[in-house]
């Protein structure tokens, strides 16, 4: 029964950021920009947020767990803005899409490595690519999570398990339920048509592409707290792609994505526990890792045929085509 808490309390730890993360992908792509760059813009988010935590955890005398909210709205901030690089050479400029993607997240890792040794140097004089961050705290719902296996999911729950939770309701009406999510979508299968309805094609596309930096920097922050406990390189391991696997996976659609992530999470949990079950030695943890990435190459080879990505995705817009 501890191996299957275990396996739901740390799926959900590793599979909520991921979520946040993917629907982030889905909002640059159904808005027409085709994003391999959520790794980038998760790795630099994370790292926003982890200097932030780290200076203020050295000048203020903020609690910790306020800093980790800090933190959190910083690398949403961090990531909005370096994905803005990405939205300026795919709408203004009009590059390749899939390239552009490639390159942000080959800049963000070695930008922030070099920054991070670089601030280190000054802050401690120690070159290290590394922010040691605080451990969050985490708590139980009583009586909820006294509930046999059930009660697992409300055990051990990270507070931001929950600020991913109503994000990803609140995005989610904000693409389905609102004019501005029905234009994003419009942009990604027909922008000639919006823009003949009075929208701002180009605008919605740059606005959809820093939410998608911004959940992707609060996915990587996440993932920095729950996982390695520091901001290193180690965050570009890459759960960017992984996150974009669950959203072609979840056809571009955020509910069934949800349930993709939560998979994706259970696998790679499932990797771990089978390790310490099987009493392997730790040197094998890093092959168990392997788990959700062979389950993404088994589902292509079955639901590939079936996915249907917005009909404008990589394609620049341009108004002399109306």
């Amino acid at each position: 029964m501890t191996y299957i808490n275990s396996l739901i309390t740390d799926g959900l730890a590793f599979a909520l950021p991921l979520f946040i993360m993917a629907v982030g992908g889905i909002y640059s792509e159904k808005s027409g920009v085709t994003n391999l760059a959520v790794e980038g813009f998760q790795g630099f988010g994370a790292f926003i947020g982890a200097l932030i935590a780290t200076i203020l955890s050295l000048k203020s005398g903020l609690g910790g767990q306020t800093i980790i909210y800090i933190a959190i709205a910083a690398a949403f901030v961090g990531g909005a803005v370096y994905a803005m690089l990405h939205a300026l050479l795919c709408i203004y400029f009009d590059a390749d899409q899939v390239i552009s993607g490639v390159v942000i997240n080959i800049l963000g890792l070695a930008l922030t490595t070099f920054l991070t040794s670089q601030i280190n140097g000054v802050l401690f004089g120690n070159a290290s690519n590394k922010f040691v961050l605080e451990t969050s705290y985490r708590f139980s719902v009583p009586g909820l999570s006294s509930i046999p296996i059930i009660g697992a999911i409300f055990t051990k729950v990270y507070p931001f398990e929950i600020l991913i939770l109503v994000l990803g309701v609140f995005f989610w009406y904000l693409m389905y339920k609102t004019r501005y999510g029905m234009r994003l979508r419009a942009c990604g299968e027909n922008p000639q048509a919006v823009d003949a309805a009075g929208g701002n094609v180009y605008k919605i596309r740059f606005i959809s592409v820093m939410i998608s930096g911004g959940l992707s920097g609060i996915g990587g922050m996440c993932i920095a707290y729950s996982l390695l406990v520091q901001y290193s390189p180690n965050i570009y391991l890459g759960y960017g792609y992984l996150a974009i696997a669950a959203m072609i996976f979840g056809n571009w659609n955020i509910i069934p994505t949800f349930f993709v992530c939560i998979f994706f999470g259970l696998a790679k949990a499932g990797g771990n526990q089978l390790c310490l079950v099987m009493q392997l030695s730790s040197l094998y943890t890093n092959l168990f890792m392997i788990i959700p990435y062979v389950l993404t190459l088994v589902m292509m080879i079955f639901f590939s045929k079936r996915n249907h990505p917005p009909k404008a995705a990589g394609q620049p817009y341009d108004k002399g085509q109306r």
